[in-house]
């Protein structure tokens, strides 16, 4: 049977909140498979595809890891539900006086890690140390700081090379860590490609404490009697388990073996929408999918020869072969918004004079390839998740056929996220596709992370995998991190957006839809960063 478009369904994307009503009933097979008894009105029982690869929050920058430690572990500053910034073990914070530039940060007293240990400035130091390391996967967040000071036990100042306005909401998922208990367990340092005791153990000041992790089949959260806040939700106890399969993540919901999954397979939202018992809350994510090339590299992954993507008319056709809308109608059902640009139009610094996508032409796609030298077209490797974001993999298959129609030949190969992350950071692609949610959103995020010229030293570009490099955005990045005038900032942000705009730095495909299933009873907040925040939850 054929399904309705999303946009038939839910014709105000402003509601977001479903109807109700039928599926399919759980077979005994997944229900024996997930090994889960019916939550009780105490439990809360949760399920992801993509289960986080480090509990370490400074290993991984990535929204799976960051996005289940808010629970855990704890920020100076924090997004409330209307992803505005609010205090956190920082109580308030101020601009430096005097010659410095940079913020005094005025922490939060009688706070506690999970151990009994005390929460000091000491420990906001070491995390900063630790989480600016040269093993960090979160080191380009701190590229503007020059150095970290205690005042006092509960007073710090971060010192930045120029005016940094933009500071404190930059750091909402910087986590801090007891100083004591890390380098007691031998993890002085994060680590990205080996485990240390933080991969798997857990020491926070938030909400919920971990009491037991089983990687890939289940994690138990507890709430934190010492926690420093006021408890707004109603459970006793968190389980979480990822579940890859969307069949069997739907007969769990339908069947009560869990209260809530993320996301709910685009192809089943309305029918989910009509089971008795069942929310479907549809959204807008600020996440932004794209397609990115090899700039760095002279030969192709695939057959070593000469690379076609260092020449703009070939990344230019690329842009012009896809069809977002065709991926909207067959694939997405609806659901998605084109995007035009590395952040969404709700995001500060959107540039609105350059909302336009260069349009689907395969005509010109293929005349562009015929100038640039490739009018017999080229064989290429093209790389991609599969389940890291909703149907990752069907797009990209939908993408090789429409490059095929313009005469250039992508190698699809896809893998499960954990596998494809070291891909993408050991240059095993020709184009990749990726998913981007500025954690400050603000266009100033992916700039830094996505279009400056990779720079270890400077902390820049580290998620930059293609290797693009442009001298006026690099030379303009600074300026728009200390510019206090926001109209002068905007016309910065607006020649940064034009120049990869026209360069095909990457080429934009849509903003990622947030579908999440809930089932009657249970209320919780989603976010447009997508984060599930386990301290708003109540269950009935």
């Amino acid at each position: 049977m054929t399904l309705p478009f999303l946009s038939d369904v839910i014709a105000d994307r402003g509601a977001r909140r479903s109807r109700r009503l039928g599926l399919l009933a759980a077979t005994s097979a997944i229900a024996s498979a997930l090994l889960l008894a019916p939550a009780s009105a105490e439990t809360f029982r949760w399920a992801t595809t993509s289960d986080p690869n480090t509990l370490d929050p400074h290993a991984a920058n990535s929204a799976p890891v960051l996005g289940f430690l808010n629970n855990v572990y704890e920020g100076l500053v924090r997004r409330d539900r209307s992803m505005m910034i609010e205090p956190a073990l920082a109580v308030s914070w101020e601009p430096l006086d005097g010659d410095e530039t940079g913020w005094r940060l005025f922490l939060r007293e009688w706070v506690t890690f999970h151990n009994g240990a005390e929460f000091t400035a000491d420990d906001v130091l070491f995390s900063y140390e630790r989480a600016s390391g040269e093993t960090a996967d979160t080191r380009s967040w701190f590229a503007p700081v020059t150095d970290v000071r205690v005042v006092d036990d509960f007073t710090i100042d971060f010192i930045t090379s120029a005016p940094n306005p933009i500071f404190p909401g930059s750091i909402a998922n910087f986590m801090i860590m007891d100083r004591d208990w890390t380098t007691e367990n031998g993890a002085a340092t994060p680590a990205t490609d080996e485990e240390r005791y933080t991969t798997l153990n857990t020491n926070g000041t938030g909400a919920f404490v971990m009491t037991n992790r089983q990687p890939g089949v289940r994690t138990v959260l507890e709430p934190f009697d010492g926690w420093w806040d006021e408890v707004e939700h109603t459970i006793t106890q968190g389980i979480y388990t990822p579940i890859q399969s969307d069949a069997t993540a739907l007969a769990a919901l339908i069947a009560g073996d869990v209260d809530f999954i993320n996301p709910v397979p685009i192809q089943n939202v309305a029918r989910l929408q009509e089971t008795a018992g069942i929310d479907v809350i549809v959204g807008e994510e600020a996440r932004v999918m794209m397609l990115g090339f090899k700039h760095d590299a002279d030969t192709l992954v695939l057959n070593g020869e000469a690379n076609p993507f260092l020449d703009e008319r070939v990344r230019r056709a690329v842009y012009h072969a896809i069809n977002v809308d065709a991926i909207n109608t067959t694939i997405m059902r609806g659901s998605v918004e084109p995007v035009s640009q590395l952040v969404t139009p709700e995001m500060r610094g959107f540039s609105s004079s350059l909302s336009d996508r260069f349009e689907y032409n395969p005509d010109g796609a293929r005349a562009l390839l015929a100038e640039a030298g490739y009018e017999d077209g080229f064989s290429f490797s093209f790389v991609c998740p599969n389940d890291r974001y909703i149907n990752d993999a069907a797009v990209c298959q939908a993408v090789v056929g429409m490059l095929a129609q313009v005469g250039i030949t992508a190698e699809l190969t896809t893998m499960p996220v954990a596998n494809y992350w070291p891909e993408l950071r050991e240059d095993a692609f020709d184009m990749y596709l990726l998913g981007w949610s500025p954690g400050t959103f603000d266009h100033e995020h992916p700039v830094r992370f996505l279009v400056s010229t990779p720079n270890e030293e400077l902390r820049l570009g580290s998620w930059n995998f293609g290797g693009f490099s442009n001298a006026r955005v690099d030379e303009l990045l600074p300026v728009v991190q200390s510019e206090v005038d926001e109209v002068a900032r905007q016309a910065q942000l607006d020649e940064i957006t034009q120049v990869y705009q026209n360069a095909v730095a990457y080429v934009p495909l849509y903003s990622q839809p947030i579908l999440w299933g809930v089932r009657d009873g249970v209320e919780l907040s989603p976010r447009s960063d997508n984060f599930f925040i386990l301290r708003w939850v109540t269950v009935e």
